[in-house]
C-alpha cells in the first residue's frame, strides 16, 4: 500500500517582530534547483523531497506525466531514495521494478509513471541528510558519470543554501530570546550581541545565491540597525555598508573579504571611500562615527 504524508502548502510571510525573519520555503529551493539541473542534464525526469524525521516526502518534479509520485512518503531503506537515505550515498538501479538490491514498497507508483533506470542522491548538511534528489529515465540505461557529476554539483549548491538558512535561523533565534534594552551591564551585552548579529547577517546576505533569502535577511538587518540615519548623514552603498559592518566586528581587510566574497584590495577600497564620506581618519573613527549617525547599530 502506498503511504503519503500531508504537507503544509502555506507560504512564508514576514512578521512584524524586528528581530525575526521567516525562513523561505525550502521546497522553492528544490524546485529552482531542479529547473537549473534540467537545463544541464541529459535526463528526462527529476524529482526531490525534503528529509524530516528520518523519512522523505517527494514534492518537486520535472518531466513527470502522472501524479503517482506526488507527496509519496518514503521511509529509510525503502526503494532507491530510502536506500540512499539509509546509506548516506548515491544509489542507482538499471531497472527499478526488477532490481533485486532494493525493497519494492513503491513499485505501483513507479510503474504508473513508467520509470526504469533511477539514481537517488542524498544532500547532506553537517553530516545530516536534508534532501533526496532523484534522476530517472523511462528506458533501461546506465546512469553516466556526467549525470552523476551534475547531480553532485546541484546537491552541493542546495547544501550550501540550506547551511546559510540554518545559520540565519540560529542567529535570529538568539535575538528572539533577548530582552529589551535597559540600563546596566546587560544593556551593553545585548547591544554587542545585536551588533554582532547585524554584521554576521549582512555577511550571509552577501554570500547566498538565494535572492529572496537575501532580501529577508536585509530586512532584519535594517530593523536591527534601529533608528533612521541622522539628518545629514552620508549615504552609503550596500557594499560600503557591508564592509563597514564587518570592520565594526573587528575583521581585518582579508577577513572581511572572505566573509563577503570579495578581494582584500576591494574591501580596502570600499573602506577608504567610507572613511572619506564620514570624514574619518581611521577605521575605528569610521565605525564610531557611523554608530553616532545611526548608520550602524
Amino acid at each position: 500500500m502506498l503511504r503519503f504524508r500531508a504537507t503544509d502548502e502555506g507560504s512564508a510571510v514576514m512578521r512584524d517582530d524586528p528581530a525575526s525573519v521567516l525562513r523561505p520555503d525550502d521546497r522553492d529551493l528544490l524546485r529552482s534547483s531542479l529547473r537549473r539541473l534540467a537545463g544541464q542534464a541529459r535526463v528526462g525526469i527529476l524529482f526531490a523531497g525534503l528529509v524530516e524525521d528520518g523519512a522523505l516526502t517527494i514534492t518537486e518534479f520535472i518531466g513527470t506525466t502522472t501524479n503517482s509520485l506526488d507527496k509519496l512518503f518514503v521511509q529509510r531503506g525503502e526503494g532507491v531514495g530510502g536506500g540512499a537515505l539509509a546509506r548516506g550515498k548515491p544509489t542507482a538501479v538499471a531497472d527499478y521494478v526488477e532490481a533485486a538490491q532494493i525493497s519494492h514498497q513503491h513499485d505501483e507508483a513507479v510503474r504508473r509513471e513508467g520509470l526504469r533506470s533511477m539514481v537517488a542522491l542524498p544532500v547532506t548538511v553537517d553530516g545530516q541528510p536534508r534532501v533526496i534528489m532523484y534522476a530517472a529515465t523511462r528506458e533501461r540505461v546506465t546512469i553516466g558519470d556526467r549525470l552523476s557529476t551534475e547531480l553532485v554539483d546541484a546537491a552541493r549548491v542546495i547544501a550550501n543554501e540550506l547551511r546559510t538558512r540554518d545559520e540565519v535561523d540560529r542567529r535570529v533565534a538568539l535575538l528572539r530570546g533577548s530582552e529589551p534594552l535597559a540600563a546596566g551591564p546587560e544593556s551593553h551585552d545585548l547591544r554587542e550581541a545585536i551588533r554582532t548579529a547585524h554584521g554576521e547577517l549582512l555577511a550571509l546576505a552577501s554570500t547566498t545565491d538565494d535572492a529572496e533569502l537575501s532580501r529577508r535577511i536585509l530586512a532584519v538587518t535594517q530593523r536591527l540597525a534601529g533608528d533612521a540615519p541622522s539628518l545629514g548623514a552620508p549615504t552609503l552603498t550596500r557594499r560600503e555598508s557591508d564592509v563597514l559592518a564587518q570592520i565594526a566586528l573587528g575583521c581585518s581587510y582579508p577577513e572581511a573579504a572572505t566573509r563577503l566574497g570579495l578581494q582584500a584590495g576591494t574591501v580596502k577600497s570600499y573602506m577608504q571611500t567610507v572613511m572619506g564620506k564620514l570624514g574619518a581618519h581611521s577605521r575605528h573613527e569610521a565605525v564610531a562615527t557611523a554608530r553616532r549617525l545611526h548608520l550602524l547599530p
